[in-house]
């Protein structure tokens, strides 16, 4: 048996986590949307058209915002299509996925069913085909109250109020050859910039993300950032970053320890954000915004699981299917967010419903938790607080890690990494512990420290693991892989010890004791 020792005092915090963190997206891609979030016609769709079975699931999930409506998906999109009466809206041909949008679900649907799903809009502008002068007037639509065009507009559409979208980001990828209108750091810099200022303008309230890179293995990562962020530094409170984890290499260790590269990747774009803000003598501090996040790779590289042929709606792709293995991995990327709660403002896990996402559902029939589905709702549950230093003595491996998206194929050493992951959570008196054990072998016994606590009890110890790593959730099987009781855990005062199972995920909350 493995042995890790632990030690946190309450004092010693890392930082608070946002609300934000906590996000998710939703994209018009395959059947994230349609047959996901909206289908009329579902024996469980209210007067909307919005699954009543799917708002249950994202309750349960608990995601606190959500960006839409892209993604790829936006930078070809005309916000104006999916605005008015339904039966005069445009049908278009998307580039991205090479569908054909209907524009039956567009921006004041969304702005409904989040109302409905009790979570806060992110809305992304086009800065791919379009640029600030359609973005400025998106944000006059959902944001102005009235007496002016696209105020009035909104207005005779139906919805009296405004919106009030606080949080918008500045376009999507723009550094990706994939993206439409793909543009140059330099030419991207100054659209952000000049689109910024417009819609601040417009609305003085509202928060802004610029894109960073999509992917830590970018050719241009670092000089991407550099630029875009000597561009939009007066003019946005946040960098995007995204990243995908996968397991090409079909190496289970070096799987798990792809969480510690995004620790790296997010270490990073701080030094670079505040490397700019050194060179200007500036105190602001620009935050990150992690707004994709997730394992995904099976439905990734053949073309035939990300475009279906002759343009269809709503087609089935990117529909991976989340074994525990995935959902393992996962929870140490949940990790790695709330351990740097101090910069990482905002994420949205991507996808939502059906695509790369924890949520499928059966176009007419039902919907299931995938295995990532746990991991994201115990953090959000859990994880709201201060994220607490963790000072762990483990034994640790070394590992490779390989990444096909950029330039080149490449593997990535990971050197040194701990057999046990872990996050602290304390709010309110609480305390709450995320354990991965990524020995894929032996059990970990943990020994815990919290000082500055008084004594605890366990007022809840769930852990999720599988005989199988290959074992999923399915339309059949939806309850194959699932929390279960971690049973032995001890407390003895602010001592805990706890027994992890191998290649498990763990959760305890802690609460005062007597």
């Amino acid at each position: 048996m493995r042995k890790a020792n632990v030690l946190i005092d309450r004092d010693f915090a890392i930082g608070h986590t946002d609300p934000r963190l906590f996000g998710a997206f939703v994209e018009h891609l395959g059947r994230c949307v349609y047959g996901g979030i909206y289908e009329p016609g579902h024996p469980t769709a209210d007067k909307n058209g919005f699954r009543g079975d799917v708002l249950a699931l994202v309750k349960e999930l608990g995601p606190t915002i959500i960006r839409y409506p892209g993604g790829n998906f936006v930078s070809g999109y005309n916000w104006e299509d999916g605005v008015g009466p339904v039966e005069k809206r445009p049908v278009r041909l998307d580039l991205a996925w090479f569908s054909t949008e209907p524009n039956s679900f567009g921006t004041n649907e969304f702005m409904d069913w989040c109302k409905a799903a009790a979570v806060e809009p992110m809305l992304a502008v086009n800065l791919g085909t379009r640029g600030g002068d359609a973005a400025r007037n998106l944000v006059e639509y959902c944001n102005h109250p009235g007496g002016s065009t696209w105020s009035d507009l909104r207005r005779a559409h139906g919805w009296e109020k405004p919106h009030n979208v606080r949080f918008w980001c500045l376009g999507n990828e723009m550094d990706g050859p994939w993206q439409m209108e793909h543009k140059s750091a330099e030419a991207y810099g100054a659209i952000a910039r000049e689109a910024a200022k417009m819609m601040r303008w417009v609305d003085p309230t509202i928060e802004l993300a610029a894109c960073g890179s999509s992917g830590r293995n970018m050719p241009t990562f670092g000089q991407w950032e550099d630029t875009v962020i000597e561009h939009t530094f007066d003019h946005a409170e946040y960098i995007s970053l995204h990243t995908y984890l996968n397991n090409y290499r079909q190496d289970t260790a070096s799987f798990l320890a792809s969480p510690d590269l995004m620790d790296r990747f997010i270490d990073e774009v701080v030094a670079l954000a505040d490397a700019v803000a050194a060179k200007r003598r500036s105190h602001k501090r620009m935050m990150l915004s992690f707004d994709e996040w997730n394992v995904w790779y099976r439905t990734r590289r053949n073309r035939a699981d990300r475009v279906k042929e002759g343009w269809p709606v709503a087609p089935p792709i990117l529909e991976e299917i989340y074994t525990m293995q995935d959902a393992l991995a996962f929870g140490g990327a949940c990790i790695s967010l709330l351990n740097h709660a101090d910069r990482v403002r905002a994420a949205c896990l991507a996808q939502l419903v059906n695509a790369i996402a924890p949520i499928m559902t059966e176009t007419g029939g039902g919907a299931w938790r995938q295995t990532i589905f746990f991991p994201f709702a115990q953090m959000s549950r859990l994880g709201r607080g201060k994220v607490l230093r963790t000072q762990v003595e483990s034994d640790a491996y070394d590992s490779f890690y390989y990444d096909p998206r950029g330039a080149h194929d490449l593997s990535f050493p990971v050197p040194n990494v701990p057999y046990l992951k872990i996050a602290a959570v304390a709010g309110g008196g609480t305390l709450t512990l995320f354990m991965l054990n990524r020995d894929l072998m032996q059990e970990m016994e943990v020994s815990l420290e919290a000082r500055s606590f008084g004594p605890l009890a366990v007022s809840e110890a769930l852990e999720l693991r599988h005989d199988d790593l290959q074992a999923s959730n399915t339309r059949d099987a939806t309850e194959r892989v699932k929390p279960e009781p971690l049973q032995g855990v001890t407390i003895d005062g602010a001592r805990m010890r706890a027994t992890l199972k191998p290649a498990s995920w763990n959760v305890v909350h802690l609460s005062p004791g007597r």
